[in-house]
């Protein structure tokens, strides 16, 4: 029976009825491999559970927070390879999060098949409009749905200790059984509705912030509306708060109309409150496009992806157009596609001289056209990789004209040769390509191009990938000269992203053009910044740069970004598909500016004069290094380790790095705690002293402690030092994925000066 506790929020109408009666659905995988799973919705409307109809399988299961979106039709390579099988009305696509792969179904009519999108989309819609209070009564359901074995609504003493082993709670038998008879309010020994509630609420009662709490309310019981504002600006620093918002607040979070009605706020609406947004360690200011967006693109780190088609390793791994969804849904604005020639005159797309499978070039660009400004107005930029015949280059011209259309930047904005390249505002809504051209632009605008087809250009004029690198080489060796021959119609459409070699020291050029860009590898620009120093960072003040992972890193691995930043180098990609501390931070400072991708560059990064050095910050002009004092206090319901052991519980740590600059490279960490993964409390406090702290970035972490071997990872949350709050402050990590785990969350005090406060 369905437990009273779980009260459905959602109209559970004839749509949601069907789904949880069940269906028999294809879930297909390829061409080949289609099969037949019964899909069920639970009665919770939050879970979907499915299994094999032939075999009596253990069920697999997927919470509806887990979807991101669902997609009608043949929208998904996997379905489009069975178009000529089964109708689109009868096809959709359900996009997990993260990296997770996608699941395809086939219903048995257009009817069943409407039935399961429209619902899936109803309780996707109630799941990311849940407040606070909505998302923690959600939680306890959970746990009541896990712990409640036997589905009879009702949990007895064995099963609430099971419950708190599945919590990471280590409780002697004695201690739970005193929480068990103080909530069995019916004496009948068993725990149901309400009674879990006040099970669950004693169990995480927050001693914490209960004391935080009590020190500014003079009763005990509750914050008047003076107290309150006294907790925000002494404690929070919201010095600017009114007494109008901090009453809005307590309209927001309080859950008692009584105290409502007093201006006051409970202890329960205080704890909402510090759990919310609000009272996260993220400045909320910062989630909005907030910076200046009207400077040259080169004043901006633009979020980048290296490689984009690929979604596993580099010599073997699927190419996908849904390499180049995911990244820009992420907020990526510069995306790579490798281009070679393929059957019947159409380019293919995948990684050359590789066994990376293949995909068409149209496909992409449409793909392209479809997702490029779904999260993000400012422009995309396609870095082309030519390796195609000049036909085939032309094939190419014209599918980027005829798909893209408008959207395609084919002249510089003013019709002139530019002086500074066009700020991402100017550019909204624009495609840009780079890659090599045949000519300057000055050529082309004054009309003194050569009115030839095609021209020559030497193929060392941009960074090439590994493999390629060693073919290029051999044919030096062979004493052949190598030459690329360039279609016009192609040239022609790369405006302000000239691919051209970076200058050597020898031969620097007197007066860069703007408009032309350098691609190398994350090797050369670290040579680079040890030749060239200062020069380097502002040579990228007034062009675009762009760093891609070195050929020997075939698995897919990335390097740190944070060096590269610290160089001023704007288009720093990724491999995508690599979840690891490295995209960790590439997520961390992304995470701002409404994450459209583009993040301005700190002042003196974006002056040609600056004498900025990341090896010396000290000669920096206004150099004034940060203290950053973070007291951890406690953590709240980590998860679990994947794979652990059944009734193993985690003994926490936390660590604090700090990355920027290397003499801000620093990390400290917590003692661990024994056998608690659900409520540990520390009290430690970790120091750091930041030089730079406009590239700073600062990642948490916490580990399930191990003395005999590495240290397993339970969550992470990485951001820009410049957007950390102050005060008593909430951390809800994150996965390795960097999906969010709630209720998982760290609390800590944050507490920021510098060397001329006391």
């Amino acid at each position: 029976m369905a437990s009273p506790l779980c009260t459905i929020r959602v109209q559970v109408d004839e749509t949601l009825q069907q789904m949880q009666l069940g269906t028999v659905m294809r879930k297909v995988k390829s061409r080949g491999w289609k099969k037949q799973r019964y899909f069920k919705l639970q009665d919770d409307c939050m879970t979907i559970w499915y299994k094999s109809k032939k075999t009596d399988k253990t069920k697999s299961t997927f919470s509806i927070s887990d979807i991101e979106v669902v997609r009608e039709g043949h929208q998904s390579e996997v379905l489009q390879s069975i178009a000529d099988e089964f109708p689109p009305e009868r096809c959709f696509t359900i996009v997990f999060c993260g990296r997770r792969g996608n699941l395809n179904l086939i219903a048995n009519s257009p009817e069943e098949a409407q039935v399961w999108v429209q619902g899936l989309r109803k309780l996707i819609e109630t799941v990311t409009n849940m407040d606070q209070k909505e998302l923690m009564d959600q939680w306890i359901c959970d746990w009541f749905q896990k712990a409640d074995k036997n589905k009879d609504g009702r949990m007895n003493f064995k099963e609430v200790q099971d419950l708190l082993k599945m919590m990471n709670v280590e409780m002697n038998e004695i201690h739970a059984n005193c929480l068990f008879q103080m909530a069995d309010k019916s004496q009948s020994g068993t725990l149901e509705g309400d009674e879990f509630v006040l099970f669950y609420k004693a169990l995480t009662q927050r001693d914490d912030v209960l004391k935080i709490f009590q020190e500014f309310s003079k009763d005990g019981k509750k914050l008047t509306l003076l107290e309150f504002m006294d907790f925000l600006h002494e404690e929070q620093l919201e010095t600017d708060k009114t007494e109008e918002y901090a009453l809005e607040r307590i309209a927001r979070y309080e859950p008692s109309e009584t105290a409502q009605t007093l201006h006051a706020m409970s202890i329960d609406g205080f704890l909402i409150y510090l759990c919310s947004p609000e009272g996260s360690i993220f400045n909320t200011e910062h989630r909005k496009l907030f910076q200046d967006m009207s400077q040259p693109l080169c004043h901006y780190f633009i979020s980048s992806s290296h490689n984009t088609y690929l979604i596993e390793d580099q010599l073997r791994g699927q190419s996908s157009v849904e390499g180049y969804i995911r990244a820009l849904k992420r907020g990526c604005r510069c995306v790579e596609v490798d281009c070679w020639d393929g059957p019947n005159n159409e380019p293919i797309v995948y990684h050359g001289h590789t066994f990376t499978s293949k995909i068409f070039f149209k496909d992409v660009v449409a793909i392209i056209n479809k997702y490029a400004f779904k999260v993000s107005e400012f422009p995309v930029i396609i870095s082309i990789e030519n390796h195609c015949s000049l036909e085939q280059q032309d094939t190419m011209a014209q599918h980027l004209k005829g798909i893209l259309g408008d959207k395609l930047l084919t002249a510089t904005i003013d019709g002139r040769v530019p002086t500074q390249l066009p700020s991402p505002e100017e550019l909204k809504g624009k495609i840009l390509l780079k890659g090599k051209k045949i000519d300057d632009l000055e050529d082309c605008l004054n009309g003194r191009q050569d009115d030839s087809y095609t021209g020559e250009v030497s193929e060392d004029e941009d960074g090439t990938e590994f493999e390629e690198e060693t073919f290029r080489n051999e044919e030096k060796r062979k004493g052949k000269k190598s030459k690329q021959h360039l279609s016009k119609e192609l040239s022609d459409l790369i405006i302000y992203c000239k691919s051209v070699p970076f200058p050597s020291i020898k031969h620097p050029r007197s007066r860069p053009k703007v408009y032309e860009m350098s691609s190398f590898t994350e090797y050369k620009t670290r040579k680079l910044l040890k030749e060239l120093g200062t020069e380097y960072v502002s040579q990228n003040a007034c062009q675009l740069i762009r760093i891609y992972p070195s050929g020997l890193r075939t698995d897919s691995s990335n390097f740190n970004p944070q060096e590269m930043w610290n160089m001023g180098c704007q288009i720093v990609a990724l491999n995508f598909q690599t979840a690891g501390v490295e995209m960790d931070l590439y997520d961390g400072l992304f995470s701002q500016n409404a994450r459209c991708g583009y993040v301005l560059k700190p002042i003196f990064m974006r002056n040609v004069e600056s004498k900025f050095n990341p090896e010396h910050p000290q000669g920096k002009d206004g150099y004034r290094p940060i203290n950053l004092s973070i007291q951890v206090i406690s953590a709240q319901q980590l998860p679990k380790v994947p794979n652990s052991k059944e009734g193993s519980i985690v003994d926490p740590l936390v660590r604090v790095e700090i990355f920027g600059v290397p003499m801000d490279q620093a990390k400290q960490e917590t003692k661990y705690i024994d056998n608690n993964g659900f409520n540990p409390v520390w009290y430690e406090t970790l120091t750091f002293r930041i030089h730079v702290p406009e590239l700073a970035l600062v990642r948490f972490v916490v580990e399930d402690y191990d003395k005999t071997s590495r240290n397993d990872f339970i969550g992470q949350y990485t951001l820009p030092f410049s957007s950390i709050k102050s005060g008593y402050r909430h951390i809800h990590l994150l996965s390795k994925d960097g999906n969010s785990i709630p209720p998982a969350s760290l609390f800590v005090h944050i507490w920021i000066t510098d060397d001329g406060e006391a």
